[in-house]
Order: structure tokens, then sequence, then C-alpha cells
């Protein structure tokens, strides 16, 4: 426990918060492999008060720590070898997840309560992040493991317990870490102290760590209220951009990512491409995460499809996207539908399939807009520039839409409904002369965003 409390002192007399959170990690140093079981081996239940609070007076003697902060410190340590006691145990098979994420837990209030008692200064505050990080990760855990528990149940066992609810206590752990992750998200929110000298320096990454809680809980929407709650505090916040590049990437991400949930996608378009501008390059699991939702949402606001080279290092990204970009270009309906088919489970699980499946109007746009360049030009007046034929036969839209549909005879009916809605949807600019059976089209802008 005296390297625990030299990293300690070191830390407190040159401030530096993430050396003081690295003495909490549930994680050992690659240098002290077995530094864990070294800290519990070191003490006992009767003693271990005793000897931390002993241990930090010395090795802090010449910072002058008060009273009072040595007490909060002291609970905190006791709490954080209480836990450390759970995670040894459960190397060997003596304990459980979900022991280690209860004793987690109280260290994570014995934390806020060092914040709010004790007068801990918010340059510890990288002491919130590894708690709340691996408070998550706990609970997690202790989830899948409850989760393999029940399935060993038998049928007749889960009847007896008729208020039992297997879907809410699937992630009952997860949902009480949220909890416990909105008290520091308060905690730092309402800090009233300088800015110099505040804990609002540490709110984006407990948003981030809310927003990662909300997608696994699938209950996105409640992303909302932090966001809501934030904007309320602007005024008082340090603008975003003072905050760490991860932090604004992992932020701006999931903005984008709500944004486009709620099928506001010029939104999330912009806000996913300001996460891909800040992300490194060498970070190629956050730029496949930020492309899988950007790629969706420049279909089907710029009409901007991938390419081969935009996808190279990306080569899942490749197999799913680029067969929908080619069926998409060449207004390949068929194909569009058995690529859309072939991967609809990664679609699904990404929850892009929906709005993917959005791009078989672009394909259908592309279609169109061929047969409207085949139709050529009407002949030109004298001393005129030629014109496209802009009156265009449903017939001749009919049979691209067959062939484009593999054969398959469309009728004349459904044709019509489907030039309807994309005009409607201003895919397409123009009217239907039914008693003509005819397509009208604009001489200027008849297919927006295609330069025709």
């Amino acid at each position: 426990m005296n390297e625990l409390f030299e990293d300690f002192a070191k830390a407190h007399a040159s401030k530096n918060g993430y050396l003081v959170a690295q003495t909490l990690s549930p994680v050992p140093l690659p240098h002290q492999p077995h530094r864990l079981r070294a800290v519990w081996q070191s003490t006992n239940y009767h003693s271990v008060k005793g000897d931390i609070k002993h241990f930090i007076k010395s090795s802090t003697s010449r910072s002058k720590l008060d009273n009072d902060e040595v007490n909060g410190w002291a609970e905190v340590y006791a709490a954080y070898w209480n836990a450390l006691g759970e995670i040894v145990a459960g190397e060997s098979g003596k304990s459980t997840w979900t022991k280690a994420y209860e004793a987690w837990r109280d260290l994570t209030s014995m934390l806020i309560r060092g914040y709010n008692n004790h007068g801990f200064e918010a340059w510890t505050i990288p002491c919130l992040y590894v708690v709340g990080k691996y408070l998550r990760l706990f609970a997690i855990k202790s989830d899948e493991e409850r989760s393999r528990s029940a399935g060993d149940l038998s049928g007749g066992a889960a009847l007896m317990q008729d208020d039992f609810d297997p879907e809410l206590e699937k992630q009952a752990q997860l949902r009480d870490c949220e909890q416990h992750l909105k008290r520091i998200f308060t905690l730092c929110l309402n800090d009233r102290a300088s800015l110099e000298e505040s804990r609002k320096w540490g709110i984006y990454f407990v948003i981030n760590l809310l927003f990662k809680t909300y997608f696994k809980l699938n209950s996105a929407s409640l992303s909302r209220t932090i966001l809501k709650t934030l904007m309320a505090y602007r005024g008082d916040m340090p603008p975003l951009e003072m905050f760490p590049k991860s932090q604004r990437v992992t932020f701006k991400y999931y903005e984008g990512v709500l944004f486009f949930l709620e099928e506001n996608y010029v939104q999330a378009e912009k806000h996913l491409t300001e996460a891909l501008l800040l992300c490194h390059k060498d970070a190629k699991t956050n730029l496949e995460r930020i492309l899988t939702y950007l790629i969706p949402c420049r279909l089907l606001t710029s009409h901007d499809l991938p390419t081969t080279a935009m996808l190279k290092p990306y080569p899942r990204l490749q197999q799913v996207f680029l067969p929908l970009a080619g069926c998409i270009r060449r207004g390949d309906l068929r194909g569009f539908d058995l690529a859309l088919q072939k991967e609809e489970e990664y679609f699904v699980k990404r929850r892009i399939y929906l709005t993917l499946e959005r791009g078989r109007d672009i394909a259908l746009r592309n279609l169109l807009r061929k047969v409207f360049i085949a139709g050529g030009f009407d002949e030109a007046k004298e001393g005129e520039a030629p014109v496209r034929r802009t009156r265009i036969p449903v017939a001749e839209f009919q049979a691209a839409i067959s062939m484009a549909s593999g054969g398959e005879v469309i009728d004349s009916d459904e044709v019509e409904c489907l030039l309807a809605n994309m005009i409607y949807k201003e895919l397409m600019k123009g009217y239907i002369a039914r008693e003509r059976g005819i397509v009208v089209l604009s001489k200027k802008g008849a297919f927006p965003g295609t330069g025709v």
C-alpha cells in the first residue's frame, strides 16, 4: 500500500488529477501486474480505515491536507480496498461481477460525498472519470452474469415469480448505474466555483458516459433530457472547443446519431462530419463508427455516394455499402433490394436499415433521370439552343422500372403512384398528365441535385 499512497502524495503535491485517478484504477499498471492483490493483502477489514488514514497523513505530511479532506480520502480508499477484494476474489471464482459492481457503486458514492462534504478540489475530477467508466463496465458485466444465471433457472422456478419482468431485469444493474452517473453529472453541472477551479470541466466526459449508457439500454431518447439540461446552463459552461479532443469527438458523434434517429439527416450529417474531422486518422474504429451513420446521411442529403477509394481502409464498410451505392448509381432497383436484404442484420443492428431503405428513392430518381436523358432533345427552333424533351410518356418510365425490377411487369397505375411520390418528395419536378399518359417535367432542374 506504500506505493499506492506515494503516488497519491505525488499527485496531490503536483495537483495531477490523472495520476491520482490512476491510484483508483481496478486495472493493474503494466509495470506492477500484482498491485491490486498487493494492496488488498496489505491490511484487513478491522484495520483498513486506520491504516489508510495513517498512510495518507504520513505520505502527504508536506502537503498539509486538513483533517476533513484526509477523512474524505480515507473513506474513498477504504471503499476502493473493499472493491479490490471482490475483484481479486473474482479472479479465482470466489466472487461475482454483481458483488464487484455493488462494491464499486459504494466507491462511487464515497467519491461523490468527498466533493460534496470534504472539499475535494476540481483538479481531481479525473477520479470521477475512472470511477464512472468502470461503474458502467461492471454494471454491464453484472447484467450479463445475472442473465446467464436466470437462463439456468427452470421454467417452473421462473413462473413462481409472478411479478418477474425478464426484460426489465436483464439490464437492472445498468439502469441502477445510470442513476449514479446522473449524480456525477449533477455534481459537475451545479458547481458554482469559478471556471478555473470548476468541476464543470468534467461535464462532457460524464455526458458521453450517459450517452453510451442510454444507447446500451435502447433508451437513446433520454439523451435529449441531458442535452436540454446542458443547454439551460450553456452560458455558465466553458465552450466545447476548450475540452479534450477525444471528448468532443464522442459528444459530436452521439449528437449526430441522435439527430439521425430523429430523421433529421441534415443536422446529423453536420455533427457527424464535425466528429469525423476531429477524429485522428489512426483511430480506425472510431472513424468506421462515424462513417456507418455519415454515409446514409450523405446519401439522403447531398447524394454523395461512397466510392472504393473512400472506403479502402474499411473492408467491412466496403462490403455492405458499395453494392448499395453501385445499385443506386445505376438505378438498379432489383439489385438494391437484394443488397439491402443481404446485409439486413448488420443494418438493423446499427439502426440504419430504415434510413437506407430510403436510398431506393434515390435509385429510382437516377433511373428516371436516365430515361429523361435518353429522350434526347426537342427539335430546336431557329436561333435557339436545343431543349431536352420534357414530355415523357408514362409507358417509357414503366418499361424502365419493369426492367430495373428484374423484368417484373409493373402496371401503369403503380408506375404513376411511384412518379407522384417522386414529385411529392421533390426528387423530380413536374406533373403527371393522366389523360394524355405523359409526365411533364420542368425545363430546368427536372431532377434536383443532379445538375439536370
